[in-house]
């Protein structure tokens, strides 16, 4: 120590308690980085429902009725789920949907969540908002690039299968021909990933926060999705794979009946699971303020963008070699070594370009498309127009080009202009 002699340092690792503690005069502490934060009543109260200590769903709403509640869909869920009494008994008697107190019926949270006949009444942003943003990140001011924003809204079920039905029309899709020369297609995100990114955010809501809706903001690169509330109980980003906590427990027994997932707990692992099996990387959870963000990528994780450069110059060089055959000097089809090969490809796709003249911006059009064209994909001006990032005319202009150059053929049965890089 500072006096020379020798000391130890007693390091002790405490775990997060799944309980809310209070030191003798009732005041509630959080440890923010360094320091100890006193929590008003409303953190407090919050603290309380993330710990799950109380249940924000179970709290009676102020003012609302039976006459609130739609008793032909609460009949519609108990046929489903073979209850035999009246839908009023349900409701009163399995998980306490709605209590008596003092001669009057409490309707719960949850109740007008999942049965109301119109919930945004009582919870006006307990909903759902998708964001379609241009570009991989979001602007603002004069440079906002929003050019989507779709809301909605009704009972929680509603919510989900409208928003995730809306989601699927937002993808892109690859059709290719496969490795047993049948077509093939793929979706940049895995269905069962979208899905339940969206359930995930609505089961596990901190309803208590009732300044803002679950955002879905969908950029060209990736997918957002945020939530308020922070990771409920003991969950944690780096355990969240495993570990499992419902902070709306009424709310998550609902939507298991209607078969979103099979057994609690089994979504963030098979999210990972299909993620890595079609080589995407697994999503990264953030807290931002009181909102949680689960975001996905559809780009790769395997090869570089370097290797992938190498890939598409290697394939163009293939598809141009039939085109090209006039130009070439007898030399170029002689056999060379794999180093030779790589770099005369590179010199057969700058000579066809080359030798049709075209100006700079052509040139650096055409390379980025068959750089972002996978072997076999089907593509047509749509898919340069959004590699480009371009009017149609000049995605129009692009496929021209290819088509006059030779390196493209068309596919038949697949639309009109729908064609493949000739191998």
């Amino acid at each position: 120590d500072e006096k020379g002699r020798e000391n130890h340092v007693l390091v002790m690792h405490i775990d997060a308690s799944p309980q809310v503690h209070a030191n003798q005069a009732d005041d509630v502490f959080l440890r923010v980085g360094d320091k100890s934060k006193l929590q008003t009543f409303e953190e407090r109260l919050q603290l309380n429902y993330d710990k799950g200590e109380r249940y924000f769903e179970d709290k009676a709403v102020p003012d609302a009725t039976i006459d609130d509640i739609d008793m032909n869909f609460v009949k519609e869920y108990t046929d489903k789920i073979d209850y035999g009494k009246s839908p009023l008994e349900y409701l009163k008697e399995n998980r306490g949907f709605i209590k008596e107190k003092d001669g009057k019926l409490q309707i719960s949270t949850a109740a007008i969540l999942l049965f109301g006949k119109n919930p945004q009444n009582f919870f006006p942003r307990a909903r759902i908002r998708f964001i379609r943003y241009e570009g991989t990140e979001e602007k603002f001011g004069t440079e906002m690039n929003v050019i989507k924003d779709v809301i909605f809204e009704g009972t929680l079920l509603n919510m989900i299968n409208e928003a995730i039905a809306y989601l699927d029309t937002q993808v892109k899709e690859k059709t290719y021909l496969g490795s047993d020369g049948t077509f093939v297609t793929d979706e940049e995100y895995p269905k069962f990933v979208r899905q339940e990114l969206i359930v995930n955010a609505v089961t596990h809501r901190a309803y208590s926060i009732t300044g803002t809706d679950i955002q879905i903001k969908m950029f060209d690169d990736h997918i957002v999705v945020e939530s308020p509330g922070k990771l409920p109980g003991l969950v944690r980003a780096d355990n969240i794979r495993f570990t499992h906590f419902s902070r709306n427990p009424k709310i998550a027994e609902f939507l298991k009946n209607y078969k979103f997932v099979k057994e609690f707990g089994e979504g963030v692992n098979r999210m990972c699971n299909e993620l890595e099996q079609v080589g995407l990387k697994d999503p990264v959870y953030h807290t931002n303020a009181f909102m949680l963000q689960a975001v996905i990528y559809n780009s790769k994780v395997g090869k570089t963008i370097v290797e992938k450069t190498a890939d598409s110059l290697k394939k163009l060089a293939v598809a141009v070699n039939k085109s090209l055959i006039d130009y070439q000097k007898p030399a170029i089809g002689e056999e060379k070594s794999a180093i030779g090969e790589e770099k005369s490809a590179v010199n057969r796709i700058k000579s066809a370009i080359e030798q049709q003249k075209y100006n700079e911006p052509s040139k650096a059009n055409i390379l980025k498309v068959y750089d972002e064209i996978e072997k076999n994909q089907i593509f047509g001006t749509k898919e340069i127009k959004e590699i480009l990032d371009c009017s149609p005319s000049t995605a129009r202009a692009v496929m021209t080009k290819l088509r006059d150059m030779k390196v493209v053929k068309a596919v038949n049965g697949k639309g009109k202009g729908k064609y493949v890089f000739i191998e």
